[in-house]
């Protein structure tokens, strides 16, 4: 059991693979929030990079995926967050962005799971 509540980042595939197809994008990021109910239930607060960068680069006038702000913005926001997580789960399927959440989880040492069987539970 863990000393305190972690907030764990879930990472894997938003974009990558969609083409930008929007109805794509959202499915994937029904699948990345499939994983936040099991990790709450561990007791761990659940968090996903798009939860914070979507709504940011919508008020700050993005348009299309991919345009400058996009870009400025989208992993930039998981950079950050990973500031404040401490763990990262890796869901499967290819993702630049996510392979980038991994990198910087390992280099803050902090724990990446590849299965929400590996977290440990609080409380």
């Amino acid at each position: 059991m863990s000393k305190k509540p972690m907030m764990i980042l879930i990472a894997g595939p938003y974009r990558s693979g969609t083409g930008d197809d929007p109805a794509r994008m959202e499915a994937n990021l029904k699948r990345l929030e499939e994983a936040s109910w099991p990790i709450f239930q561990k007791g761990h607060v659940p968090m996903i990079g798009e939860w914070v960068a979507l709504p940011v680069w919508h008020t700050a006038g993005g348009k299309a995926v991919g345009d400058t702000l996009y870009d400025r913005i989208l992993h930039p926001a998981a950079g950050r967050l990973l500031e404040h997580c401490d763990a990262v789960l890796r869901l499967p399927g290819e993702s630049r962005g996510a392979e980038n959440d991994v990198r910087i989880a390992r280099q803050r040492g902090i724990p990446v799971y590849f299965d929400i069987a590996e977290i440990p539970d609080h409380a």
